[in-house]
């Protein structure tokens, strides 16, 4: 993070110097004058590296080892990020700013796109070389900017509305059922109501950007170019979490939770709701078994719109293999391999077909209610200085839900929107 002035040459000085102290920090770092480095198109044949995130679930190793039994001069390796995508983000954009080629694809998070495309960092791909149509629409927005393919999607995610089915016999779709509900349940039994990724970080901006959305609003326009909050639409948004927490159906320790806390409380049984994103139901139904179902997130007046999440898969600009790295890429989104991504990952895949697999669903019981939560999703915006804008997001929203917080939900919304409309305009 950098210090925001409101003189546009000091904050690209300062971004500079921020990034490259950081690049001189990354381990293992090898620069562009050390091992050449520089973009080589995708002409390129050889060894590749593959950086993403940790694997949790071990399901990345079997399909490596395919391509590099029938690939053995152009093996791949995997070099595995940390799990948390902020970290993941601040080390390959060290590596990158390097102008290293110790990575050639790159796992990112869908909203990094434009920022890696901005900076040189990553190629653009030929849309024709892959199956783009056989994908679902909004994911592969996800890895277009300014009209160029940057990168192809992997994995694709939404946001569902976990609930327990033996203590609610119909799942709310909207904000007043959710409360209601949670309410009598907490009143009725020993367990807590409702709880998402309320901590200062990246997940909290994807839960309040969620609740803007099902409250009829906007944060950003798509580009990332202009601030649409409506600060009206946005303190409905904060006031219902405010309320949650105010009246107890959410906990206070929510304000600690990210991904990982709010999936153990739910599974261990000690909440009734729990908002997540789809990883988090194998691991439930193994312990709750039949009592675990999942619905679209609710909204103000009806089902609310998730944020899309997932991964896609880009070319580095420094990589000495890029046609390697390419035809890698195609081999691993295929929809053999996108099958594989789901039923040995638990990931959900990008082709659309495999969503209405009668043998997945039988499966993957929540594939119908995914894909309609994410053809119904908003995608983050997809500016280069998205990261900044999540920054102030989360922890404007952070400061605003402690019990201690005496500002008016309006005033929070109004102050938020200034801010983000400094920081467009400084950058």
């Amino acid at each position: 993070m950098y210090v925001i002035t409101k003189k546009p040459e000091l904050n690209r000085v300062i971004r500079s110097l921020s990034v490259a102290m950081a690049a001189l920090l990354a381990a293992g770092c090898s620069t562009a004058g050390q091992d050449g480095g520089s973009a080589t198109g995708a002409s390129g044949t050889g060894p590749i590296t593959f950086a993403t995130g940790r694997d949790t679930t071990a399901y990345l190793q079997p399909l490596l080892d395919r391509w590099n039994q029938a690939h053995p001069a152009e093996k791949v390796t995997l070099l595995e990020l940390p799990e948390v995508a902020d970290e993941q983000r601040a080390q390959i954009a060290a590596n990158l700013q390097a102008h290293s080629n110790r990575y050639d694809v790159l796992g990112l998070d869908v909203v990094w796109t434009a920022e890696f495309a901005d900076n040189g960092w990553i190629i653009p791909l030929e849309r024709g070389l892959f199956p783009l149509d056989k994908f679902l629409p909004p994911v592969v927005d996800t890895a277009i900017y300014q009209d160029k393919l940057w990168a192809v999607p992997y994995t694709s995610n939404a946001g569902l509305l976990y609930y327990r089915t033996d203590l609610v016999k119909k799942p709310p779709r909207t904000w007043a059922e959710l409360r209601q509900q949670a309410l009598a349940i907490t009143k009725k039994h020993d367990i807590e109501g409702y709880a998402g990724q309320f901590l200062a970080y990246e997940g909290l901006t994807v839960n309040f950007s969620e609740a803007v959305q099902s409250a009829g609003g906007q944060i950003l326009s798509p580009d990332g170019s202009t601030v649409t909050l409506d600060p009206a639409k946005a303190a409905i948004a904060l006031d219902f979490l405010k309320q949650g927490l105010r009246e107890k159906w959410i906990p206070e320790e929510a304000l600690d939770y990210k991904e990982e806390e709010s999936r153990l409380a739910f599974q261990e049984g000690r909440l009734a709701f729990a908002r997540n994103w789809p990883h988090a139901y194998g691991p439930a139904r193994v312990r709750l078994g039949d009592k675990v179902a999942v619905t679209r997130l609710p909204g103000l007046n009806g089902p609310g719109s998730s944020a899309l999440g997932g991964s896609n898969l880009a070319i580095s600009a420094f990589s000495k293999h890029q046609h390697t790295a390419q035809e890698f890429i195609r081999y691993f989104t295929s929809l053999e391999n996108e099958r594989r991504v789901l039923t040995e990952g638990s990931f959900p895949p990008v082709w659309t077909e495999l969503y209405d697999d009668p043998e997945l669903i039988e499966r993957f019981p929540y594939l119908p209610v995914l894909k309609e939560s994410i053809l119904a999703a908003k995608p983050r915006a997809a500016g280069a200085n998205y990261n900044q804008l999540s920054l102030v997001i989360a922890s404007t929203v952070a400061k605003a839900l402690k019990p201690q917080s005496s500002e008016s939900a309006d005033d929070v919304a109004a102050s938020l929107k200034a801010e983000l409309e400094e920081i467009i305009k400084t950058q």
